[in-house]
């Protein structure tokens, strides 16, 4: 009873040191022992024998002293866990107030039924770095169409050859793309004669404003107008109406009228949601191209000297290449309307 008496006092006053008292065995009685002053503080317990005490034990008394007086610094940190976890919920909280907002937005969309379909069966007349090209072109019409205030009910028509060899190769989500339809038929085959429109600068008709009962066909070319005027041939040959987009009755540009198949994608889109053609046409021309208003010009097409305009569906030389990255969130989606 002493001795445990003695031990408790002795143990009492170990946690109330500035240093630990530890236990040494030797072939003396049993002591406790300040390991930085062994010679000075020695308190022999009579009548016990002990054997000697290993430097794990050692070790193990000292990380047991450290755990009693970091107590309060645990205490500490476990209070600041509390308090990110507590910041993280109402950061998660007010994170998902946000995205019930954007899901609100995009129900406020209005989806177009005006039809605009890229005519992808030159395939077999493109050169492969002009079918990347025209593949990232679409990538980028799709991702426009994703987000667009009214977007448009999008085809790709004759899909097949090269372009879709490419796409499964670069990208296979492809596959998945939602809010577009796939088709390896081609246009005439989709639409009626009456409700198509093949936008070809190349029409001495100008197009004054979209139809929304219409189906406007833009030409998936990028051939560096190496074949002028097909599209307009082709217009001719199936007996479908023709128009080019009034660009020279709104913008005098610096260089070659020259848009990619993206770019009158975009400007439809635009006037879709602008409802004005020059406001369409300046939120969409890159900067590069020197686009400045017309002033005092006739509203008529800006001719060149051939006597054809620059635009639209069989001179797109994909010259957009910093516009061409689209949103991988959207072409990432999780159906899309395609043959077997």
């Amino acid at each position: 009873m002493h001795l445990e008496h003695t031990l408790h006092c002795e143990l009492q006053r170990a946690r109330n040191s500035s240093c630990p008292v530890v236990l040494v065995m030797s072939s003396e009685p049993l002591v406790l022992v300040k390991p930085e002053h062994v010679p000075e503080t020695v308190v022999r317990l009579e009548g016990v024998d002990c054997h000697p005490v290993s430097k794990r034990q050692l070790k193990r008394l000292q990380k047991q002293k450290q755990w009693e007086d970091q107590r309060e610094l645990r205490k500490l940190k476990r209070k600041e866990k509390r308090q990110k976890r507590k910041e993280g919920r109402q950061s998660q909280t007010e994170e998902n107030i946000n995205s019930d907002s954007r899901k609100r937005i995009r129900r406020d969309v209005v989806p177009s039924t005006l039809r605009i379909m890229v005519d992808c069966s030159f395939d077999d007349i493109m050169a492969l770095k002009d079918v990347k090209k025209l593949n990232k072109q679409i990538r980028r019409c799709y991702s426009e169409n994703r987000r667009a205030q009214h977007p448009v009910q999008f085809y790709l028509t004759s899909h097949g050859g090269q372009l879709k060899q490419n796409m499964e190769e670069n990208d296979k989500g492809w596959i998945n793309w939602k809010d577009i339809h796939i088709k390896a038929e081609h246009y005439m085959e989709l639409a009626k004669p009456e409700d198509l429109i093949y936008l070809t600068s190349d029409s001495p008709d100008v197009l004054e404003e979209l139809d929304d009962t219409k189906a406007y066909v833009i030409g998936g070319l990028v051939d560096h107008n190496h074949h002028k005027g097909i599209t307009y041939k082709q217009a001719l040959e199936h007996g479908i109406r023709h128009a080019q987009l009034p660009l020279g009755s709104f913008v005098k540009m610096n260089s070659r009228k020259v848009l990619a198949v993206n770019h009158v994608f975009e400007i439809m889109l635009a006037y879709l949601e602008k409802e004005d053609w020059k406001d369409a046409f300046f939120s969409v021309l890159p900067q590069r191209k020197g686009a400045v208003p017309l002033e005092g010009e006739a509203n008529l097409p800006d001719r060149n000297l051939d006597g054809q305009e620059d635009i639209g569906g069989d001179d797109l030389d994909g010259d957009s290449s910093e516009e061409e990255d689209a949103s991988k969130n959207d072409l990432n989606s999780d159906s899309v309307e395609q043959n077997p």
